[in-house]
């Protein structure tokens, strides 16, 4: 893979290798093995794998384990036909789990068949239950149907849920068989994890094959640009999905939206919004949303309206939006008079919706005001509300404010190590030069530093990222020799370069 996000991601989680599979269905040890790497090897992947940790080889210690437990187990006890259907009618991980342990673990004749593990992995995936996936994927390989291809599409998508990229990836090759749904799972997993490289690679294998990507597929890989920022990509995606005739699916159009807006073109954005046919709920927020992203509150407010002539009924998310081209704009009116009008549309705020409102009036100005809406809240405010009202207070210099919220921040979330380093900054201001000593002290005790933010711009179809004190870039002494260009020249027009820029200008 030639991807250097697949590369960071594989070695940061420190994966047991994929040379080992999770079984050994139609072939034996060593042929899996050899099909494996041969796969691993076209993808770039196998030689990307970092050495298990102590922690990683106790996880499979006890993954073997459980394995081994269920292999004590009479195979008679898989195969008689009795209460195959005991899962079709739960809707709860919990009632799965107590069904399999009073009719499989207690009693004998009891079968477990691939729509049942099918419906109890799917379960898994929506709750986020690692230990539970892991027990029913031990239980698909013990009965067998671990290589039917509608089981291995749930733990795919089950392993990539629980961010667990390399399992998906190793049940993904171990499949016999697999369909649409199953390079569509993987595409998706890849694309959770903002892997757009490794998504395009997948895609291209799945072209070679015999199989053809459907609506679903060109979803993933369009969430995948969207997340990754690569309107390159994107675009081909796009002409691809002409090609095929898929968008004109209204989820394919949707995330073209989200994906054009989010990379910057709105202009394209609306463009496929206008001719969109059969608009729903996330069309409308997803173009709301672009307006917002990029501070353009007139036009997020007309659409609104529009959107109310068209008497399509708008939601949570659609007022967040609104909120949030308002608070970019500094129209605290209308912002105001939207957030008293939620109700009247069936929408109850929520604490989002709280926290755009403090951004709003802090933004403007009206610090105490903010302050005197956290304080008259019907819920409880959580730490990012008042981690606007601190931003908000830093950018208006009302140190004495700004120190009481960073407090409150830190009741909530006292291991933020960007909320410690605001609030000594904030006393240093002040001249409270023992309480700044000692937030500092409190940091070094808790061995808390905060992470390096970066930026990213896309070239030729290829993301490059920048980090602060990264100094891997390939091309950073032609960046380098721009910057100093670019300073001489403004140094010839009396800009002053001397002016350090401290925390406080960020």
């Amino acid at each position: 893979m030639k991807s250097d996000s697949l590369r960071q991601f594989i070695r940061k989680k420190n994966s047991t290798p994929l040379s080992q599979p999770f079984s050994s269905h139609g072939s034996s040890s060593s042929q899996n093995i050899k099909r494996i790497t041969k796969t691993h090897k076209s993808l770039g992947i196998l030689s990307l794998i970092s050495p298990t940790t102590d922690s990683t080889e106790k996880r499979q210690t006890r993954h073997l384990r459980l394995i081994q437990d269920l292999q004590q187990i009479p195979t008679d006890q898989f195969t008689r036909k009795r209460g195959a259907d005991d899962f079709a009618h739960l809707n709860s991980l919990e009632e799965t789990l107590n069904v399999l342990e009073t009719n499989f673990l207690k009693e004998e004749g009891w079968r477990v068949d691939a729509s049942a593990l099918s419906r109890a992995l799917s379960l898994c995936s929506s709750s986020r239950s690692l230990k539970s996936g892991g027990q029913f994927h031990c239980l698909a390989i013990r009965t067998g149907v671990v290589g039917n291809v509608y089981v291995g599409s749930c733990l795919i998508s089950f392993y990539s849920k629980c961010c667990k990229l390399c399992n998906a990836y190793r049940v993904f090759e171990e499949m016999p068989v697999k369909n649409v749904v199953s390079w569509t799972a993987i595409i998706a997993g890849f694309a959770q994890e903002g892997l757009v490289d490794g998504c395009f690679e997948l895609y291209s294998l799945m072209r070679t094959s015999t199989l053809k990507p459907n609506n679903l597929t060109f979803t993933c890989i369009l969430s995948a640009c969207t997340g990754g920022g690569s309107l390159g990509r994107g675009r081909i995606a796009h002409c691809q999905a002409i090609e095929m005739g898929f968008d004109s699916y209204v989820h394919v159009a949707n995330a073209l939206v989200s994906m054009y807006c989010k990379c910057g073109n709105v202009e394209d954005a609306y463009h496929i919004f206008e001719r969109m046919i059969g608009k729903d709920n996330v069309s409308w927020n997803s173009m709301i949303g672009g307006y917002a992203q990029h501070g353009l509150a007139v036009q997020a407010i007309d659409l609104f309206e529009e959107m109310k002539k068209q008497r399509v009924k708008p939601d949570a998310i659609t007022f967040l939006s609104l909120f949030s081209s308002c608070r970019h704009s500094g129209l605290v009116k209308q912002g105001q008079f939207y957030f008293n009008s939620m109700v009247e549309h069936g929408v109850q705020p929520e604490l989002d919706h709280f926290a755009c409102m403090v951004d709003l009036l802090g933004r403007a100005g009206l610090l105490e005001e903010a302050r005197d809406f956290i304080v008259k809240m019907p819920i409880h405010p959580n730490a990012i509300i008042w981690g606007s009202l601190l931003s908000c207070c830093r950018l208006h210099g009302n140190v004495w404010l700004g120190i009481e919220a960073a407090e409150n921040k830190l009741l909530l979330e006292p291991e933020s190590a960007a909320s410690h380093l605001q609030l000594a900054n904030l006393y240093a201001s002040v001249g409270c030069w023992d309480q700044a000593a000692r937030v500092r002290k409190l940091m070094k005790d808790k061995c808390l530093k905060t992470e390096p933010g970066f930026s990213w711009i896309e070239v030729r179809n290829e993301v490059h990222r920048f980090r602060a004190e990264d100094w891997s870039n390939w091309g950073l002494a032609v960046i380098a020799a721009v910057v100093d260009s670019l300073a001489d020249h403004m140094g010839s027009l009396w800009y002053d370069l001397n002016r350090v820029v401290t925390d406080d200008d960020l």
